[in-house]
């Protein structure tokens, strides 16, 4: 149920986060950044095995300048450099099967890591990302690269503008939730995946996983319900 997702974000405990049938059918471990310790980092990587990302408030992610990487190879691409990759590789409308638009942006490292894979390394950009993220949400003028450096090892997800109104995935249910639980939005998430079938974990596997580890467990719709109840 989302009072009980709300309640455990709040709490700073992981939960489980399933999109919708008509969509990935895929459950990710999802937590709030500014809660992360080196242990939810091995949690996730163990138990859940997909892309560990941080998605990021669209407010704060404009203000803080952070691009959509299609954005930037659009750019690179058009731009005449000789790349002749990024000329054509960048994402197109009709690319994704299930979507119209990735929410991908770049991948950093805190400056303060070392080689920044490690949990400790992750676990400290996760919360460097939440405390920039709320800084830059309390209108305070913050330079992104004095801090973070790209290439890195987290990758960060972009929430599109309008949040479920512009696009269902992932990236915005996690922040609606965030801001449902009045904690800072920058979210921590990966996808269950099935070591046995190669494919994603099935939203009954994940049911199963969430109720033995007593685990909140909330589905897109629900999260969508809620969604219209709030001022957006």
């Amino acid at each position: 149920m989302i009072e009980d997702a709300i309640k455990a974000l709040q709490e700073g405990k992981i939960i489980c986060l399933y999109d919708y049938d008509n969509r990935e059918r895929e459950t990710d471990l999802v937590f709030a950044a500014e809660y992360v310790t080196p242990k939810y980092v091995y949690q996730l990587r163990k138990d859940a095995g997909g892309l560990m990302c941080v998605a990021i408030d669209p407010v704060a992610c404009t203000n803080l300048g952070i691009p959509y990487i299609t954005d930037v190879l659009k750019y690179a691409g058009d731009s005449g450099n000789g790349f002749k990759a990024i000329e054509s590789i960048y994402e197109k409308v009709g690319d994704i099967p299930y979507d119209t638009k990735s929410s991908f942006s770049l991948w950093v490292n805190h400056r303060k890591v070392f080689t920044g894979i490690t949990d400790v390394d992750r676990a400290l950009t996760i919360r460097e990302l939440a405390s920039i993220t709320k800084s830059a949400l309390n209108g305070n003028k913050i330079s992104f690269g004095a801090e973070f450096r790209a290439p890195g090892h987290v990758p960060l997800l972009r929430a599109a503008p309008r949040l479920l109104h512009d696009r269902r995935g992932q990236t915005e249910l996690s922040i609606v939730l965030a801001r449902a639980a009045n904690v800072t939005p920058t979210m921590v998430m990966c996808e269950m995946l099935d070591g046995e079938t190669g494919k994603a974990l099935t939203k009954a596997d994940a049911m199963k996983y969430a109720e033995k580890y007593g685990l909140a467990f909330v589905e897109g719709k629900e999260v969508e319900a809620y969604f219209k109840t709030m001022k957006n």
